[in-house]
């Protein structure tokens, strides 16, 4: 069944194919702002997986300009870490990903954790805020050097909370949610803090999975949306009317030829930067980029295991001269 505008939905399932039954789509261009969905309501609920960590950027970049932390602030700080190593290490290297924290710690057993999401689709997340400081009073530093963290990400997140004496859920809603109005946009501590319309997740063999929720979880990859809140983000994002929009802007290397800001991530992509994030969990995907020259952002959630990387790239570029026409 197909919501929303006709022609967007009907591109979409053709874009995403068979694998993705249950999967939504916005694109916001100068000339306003069209979304769709197939196999559910445009107010479903979906995980964002870690395109939370795009909106932990944001919610550092607007903390840095309220001048309720600097860039040289430590988690030590902030947090009670103690004398932990990671306790030195700062909010500026934790944005870019260069905190020499690793993925996950290995007190959280990620090798086992991955096998239970495989063999029985369970939530590998869920630990409170305490138990992820616990695991970071063990973690030992690695070199400063571009590495993809996941811890490194949840501590921010919830340093940034506690320096504007909050919870990250709190602060998510104060900073974004309710000034840009968004209908949905949200963090479930647990699976019974759901919203009605969440939608559930399956892996790409279409295996139930368990929402992915957890309190220390929420700044890397706990947000949910429905594609209507994300695409209120995504205009408000491209008008420069979001709380703390400097995130967007590169201000190092990252992989090849790539540059990344406070965690979102700039490419050439035809000759034209494209900034973007995108999100994974047990049972879905997302995407969300950027052509800000041309003011047009697309972005795909699906309910599905599969990837989505490749049709959102390409709805961005159908759509990005449409201010144009």
């Amino acid at each position: 069944m197909r919501h929303g505008d006709e022609r967007l939905a009907a591109r979409l399932g053709t874009l995403l194919g068979p694998r993705h039954p249950v999967a939504a789509a916005a694109v916001v261009t100068p000339r306003g702002t069209t979304t769709a969905g197939l196999g559910a309501p445009l107010d479903a609920d979906f995980e964002i997986g870690s395109i939370s960590k795009g909106i932990t950027g944001l919610l550092y970049a607007e903390a840095l300009a309220r001048g309720e932390i600097g860039a040289e602030s430590t988690l030590g700080d902030l947090l009670p870490l103690g004398d932990a190593p990671a306790a030195g290490v700062t909010l500026r290297s934790l944005s870019t990903h260069r905190s020499g924290l690793p993925r996950l710690p290995k007190s959280a057993h990620p090798w086992r954790r991955a096998f239970a999401l495989w063999r029985h689709g369970t939530n590998p997340y869920g630990e409170s805020l305490g138990q992820l400081l616990d695991q970071a009073r063990t973690v030992p530093l690695g070199e400063p050097r571009p590495r993809y963290s996941n811890l490194g990400f949840e501590l921010l997140g919830h340093a940034l909370a506690r320096a504007a004496g909050t919870t990250y859920a709190e602060l998510l809603d104060r900073r974004l949610t309710t000034p840009l109005g968004i209908d949905r946009l949200h963090v479930p501590a647990t699976a019974d803090g759901l919203a009605p319309g969440a939608l559930p997740g399956r892996s790409r063999r279409g295996r139930p999975r368990q929402p992915w929720t957890g309190e220390a979880l929420g700044p890397a990859g706990g947000v949910r949306a429905s594609i209507t809140g994300m695409a209120r983000l995504t205009a408000a994002l491209l008008d420069g009317t979001a709380p703390g929009t400097a995130a967007l802007d590169p201000v190092a290397p990252f992989g090849r030829g790539a540059g990344i800001g406070a965690a979102w991530i700039t490419l050439s992509v035809r000759g034209r930067p494209v900034t973007w994030h995108n999100g994974g969990t047990g049972g879905f995907r997302s995407w969300l980029g950027l052509d800000r020259a041309a003011g047009t952002g697309a972005v795909v959630l699906s309910a599905t295991a599969a990837p989505v990387d490749r049709p959102g790239f390409a709805l961005l570029a159908e759509h990005r001269d449409d201010g144009a026409r």
